[in-house]
């Protein structure tokens, strides 16, 4: 490493981070199994306790606040009572919710994971990945152009999820300021805006999303095909770089100067829910922070580990992932 652990997390703690994309409110039903139904060939739940927590984007942000950063969430939730839960868990965490804008016309999405013995059984969306209407996304462009104007935005994040906030439109006009005002843009991008984010400083899809964007079979087992793959994705977003999270072969990086897989470590991987939104968050940070593009990546790997040893979607603990990047490179 350049530096020390700790001046690289004291870097993360002075940018500030506008993330755009689809916010949603996970709910949990926590309980045990027991039984099946006689009803049918399924568990019977006994419930023991339900929770809700910001999830899709917002878990980018929790994950940006858990690393010392200012984070700015831009996006559209329902004005309906999931809303308003989603708006109170927020100002309960203490992250700004002025960027946020209540719809009348769609609900805000809620993913409801049911989990017995510490294991996800079945989880139930409640949503509507319908495209934001032409003034919904001029109120969000609005928006996002006054915190723009207001804060000193160190780097933009797209957090896609396909529910529809982020249109080609909102794309094309915030990586246009982007470039106007150079501040790096990450993407995490999903199935739908897939090739709509060119001129991007990062893009990060992991293999699947790879695969279906750029339609051709790729897989863990040849690493040559993948690079080859990333290359090609590079060159038609002409992005600065790509980086492709590859669930337990590691995490791909290739740039002009870079182009390397870096192996995943061994870890004992109980949910892989908000990995990437994890990853995603250090890597922003790690632009933002002027680290080189291998360093911000080994990092983004130790994080999005360490998170999988967790049950449900929770942002990364700073303190735990402090103590691996010093043990990673045996630092004192």
């Amino acid at each position: 490493m350049n530096t020390g652990a700790e001046k690289i997390f004291e870097s993360f703690g002075r940018q500030r981070v506008l993330i755009i994309g689809d916010v949603m409110l996970d709910s949990y039903v926590w309980g045990k199994v027991d039984r099946i139904s006689p009803e049918a060939p399924v568990p019977v739940l006994s419930v023991l306790r339900r929770e809700f927590r910001p999830g899709g984007a917002a878990n980018v942000a929790l994950n940006v606040r858990a690393l010392g950063a200012t984070p700015l969430i831009c996006s559209l939730t329902g004005n309906d009572e999931a809303g308003r839960t989603f708006l109170s868990l927020f100002g309960e965490a203490g992250i700004s919710t002025e960027g946020l804008i209540q719809s009348d016309n769609r609900p805000t999405t809620i993913k409801t994971r049911i989990i017995g013995h510490q294991q996800q059984l079945m989880r139930i969306d409640e949503e509507s990945t319908a495209n934001s209407s032409p003034e919904e996304t001029r109120r969000l462009l609005d928006r996002i152009e006054q915190l723009l104007r207001e804060q000193a935005i160190s780097v933009i994040i797209f957090e896609d999820y396909d529910k529809g906030v982020i249109t080609p439109e909102l794309i094309g006009q915030v990586t246009a300021r982007a470039l106007e005002k150079k501040i790096p843009v990450v993407v995490d991008p999903k199935k739908r805006n897939f090739l709509a984010y060119r001129n991007c400083t990062l893009f990060k899809p992991n293999l699947k999303e790879l695969r279906e964007g750029l339609k051709t079979e790729l897989h863990t087992g040849d690493p040559g095909a993948i690079i080859r793959a990333a290359g090609a994705l590079q060159e038609k977003l002409d992005a600065e770089l790509v980086m492709v999270t590859l669930s337990e072969a590691g995490i791909l990086i290739r740039g002009k100067d870079i182009e390397t897989i870096i192996p995943a470590h061994r870890r004992n991987i109980t949910d892989v829910s908000g990995a990437g939104d994890t990853v995603v968050s250090v890597a922003a940070l790690g632009l933002a922070a002027g680290l080189p593009p291998s360093e911000f990546t080994a990092i983004a790997n130790l994080a999005g580990g360490l998170v999988c040893e967790k049950v449900g979607v929770v942002p990364i603990d700073r303190e735990q992932l402090l103590a691996e990047v010093r043990n990673f490179y045996k630092e004192d």
